[in-house]
Parts: C-alpha cells; structure tokens; sequence
C-alpha cells in the first residue's frame, strides 16, 4: 500500500523574495523525506529552485508549492497567479551543468528556462488556468543527461469556437453551484493525477494513457461545444442552466460516467492522491452527466432535486 499525501495537505504559500526560493524548496524537499522516498531530494530540490524561482522573477502572486500523488509517484506543483503561458526548453539545446546550490538562487539558475526541470522529472508541464498557471513535475531518481519533453496543456490548447449548427439546447434544472464547482475542481485533480503517470510510466499502468486522452478530449469538446447560460441563482445556491452541446459530445457524457467510475476504482488501489468520490459526489455527477444521454433520446429534463428527494427517501 502506498503512503498517500492527503489532499487537504497545507500547502506553503511563499513571498517575492529570494528567500522565499530556499523556504520553498526545503519544503518540498522534506515533504519528499517525510513520504519515504529521499532518493527524488536532489531532483525535487534542483526543479523546485527553477520553478519557484521563476515564479518570483516573471509571475505574479500568490505563489504556492504543494506535494501531491503517492509515494510510489509523488508530483510537485507550482502555482502563480501569471496566465501567460511558460518559455519551454529549445529541442537540441546544449547540455546545462548542474551546479551546488547556495542561498542566492536567482544567481544560480537565472537564464536556464526549464532545462533543469526538464533534466530532473519524469515527466512535466504546465497546466493554463483563468485564474493562472500550476506548473508541475514528477521528480526522477536521478538527473537525465538530456531533458523530458513538457507539456503544456489548459487554456493555450483549448480555443472556443462558435457553437456547431447542430448544437441542441440542454435543460439542467436545480443545479446546486457548490456542486458543479466541487465536479468541476474533481476533475481538474483528476487529470493532473493520470497524466503524469501516462507519461512515465505508461508501460505500469497502461490505462491511465486512455483515461488522460478521454479526459483531455472532453474538455475539449465541453470548452469548444458547451454554450454555457446561467439564470440568477436562487436562495437555496441552486440555478438553471442551458447548455448547448452537439449530439456527439452529448452521446459521450455516458461514457464519462464510466470514466468517473473506473478512476474511483484507480484511486482506491492508491494508484493516485485523488480521493475515490463520496456518494453524494457520485450521484450529482452521474445525474448531471446523464442528463444529456436522457434529453438526446427525447426525455424531459429532470431537476436535480427531485433526484436528491427522491433518493433522500430511499
């Protein structure tokens, strides 16, 4: 069984200063020592001093590192409050000398891009939010003599584009917002969570290729297809939504339910930090998921709280 980091881990917020560079990377470097794998210390120090230290220099605040995963495949996370998207490491560029660090870190890795990370992780990128950017890595063993490709992948891959000619208004009645923020904040997590290990260790866990690629088609076809109006919400926090979705991406939603499940089943085996879902998380999401399949085949739309009555009296 793996040594899970919980997801309600504080994470260390830290200030502008260099100093704030050396903290950050204590921290994280302690964090990987606390989880029993102090082999991944000197690639988490030497990627965490880069990420942090570019964050200072170029992104605006906050600034927050957090440890998430497993043991057995910890990730390291950068946020910044910069939506503009990283400068990646020029392919064929000349090796970089790794140098001893010391407390002036700008000194130290200032000009390098994402060389070192690139060197230090198994796999890494960037994630582009509205609100930001969360820049990641899976810490390796050892140092590789030439880097890992990033990726980037967020607001930079995902262009909206007009709704199709064929797109059909969908109906969702009652959605409660604390709900929908939570699916849509799980979701989030859950990609973060099988990417890294589609991209280093495919051949360990296979599925989790096929769970990143289905999970990064859908937001796609939900940025590029979902025409999103909210009505004011009312007081008990619950809204009407018209969603405008084309029939295909209306016919995957069932598929996602699927997804959902087999990712439970993915966490539970500890394969990743991410929590298997609570039943009250299953069944607004299996309910706001399914909507689609039922409205695709002619039915009426059915509201979310006549679900939750119905089953708070099962």
């Amino acid at each position: 069984m793996g040594i899970i980091v919980p997801l309600n881990r504080p994470s260390l917020v830290v200030g502008p200063g260099p100093r704030s560079v050396h903290q950050a990377r204590r921290w994280a470097v302690d964090t990987i020592r606390e989880i029993g794998r102090p082999e991944l210390a000197d690639t988490t120090e030497l990627a965490v001093s880069e990420l942090v230290t570019n964050a200072v220099l170029h992104a605006e605040p906050p600034i927050e590192i957090r440890v998430r995963g497993t043991r057995h495949h910890p990730r390291i996370e950068v946020r910044d409050g910069s939506t503009e998207p990283p400068v990646m490491p020029t392919p064929g560029r000349s090796e970089i000398d790794l140098v001893e660090l010391d407390e002036d870190l700008i000194l130290v890795t200032f000009g390098r891009g994402l060389d070192i990370v690139s060197r230090c992780a198994d796999a890494w990128g960037a994630e582009l939010e509205d609100t930001g950017k969360v820049m990641w890595f899976a810490p390796a063993v050892e140092t590789h003599d030439t880097g890992v490709v990033g990726l980037v992948t967020g607001q930079l891959d995902a262009g909206r584009r007009a709704p199709r000619p064929d797109a059909h208004p969908f109906r969702l009645l009652g959605v409660p917002l604390p709900s929908l923020d939570d699916f849509q904040r799980h979701y989030q997590e859950l990609r973060r969570e099988v990417r890294p290990l589609a991209l280093a260790h495919q051949q360990d866990y296979p599925l989790a290729k096929t769970l990143s690629d289905l999970f990064g088609s859908m937001q796609r076809e939900l940025r590029e297809g979902l025409d999103l109006h909210p009505t004011r919400p009312r007081d008990d926090g619950t809204v009407d939504l018209t969603i405008r979705l084309s029939v295909e991406s209306a016919e995957t939603m069932g598929r996602f339910v699927e997804l959902l499940d087999f990712a439970d089943e993915f966490c539970s085996r500890e394969r990743m930090l991410s929590l298997a879902r609570t039943r009250a998380q299953v069944a607004f999401q299996t309910w706001f998921l399914t909507e689609f399949v039922r409205q695709q085949a002619g039915r009426a739309p059915q509201p979310w709280t006549s679900v939750r009555s119905y089953r708070a009296q099962a």
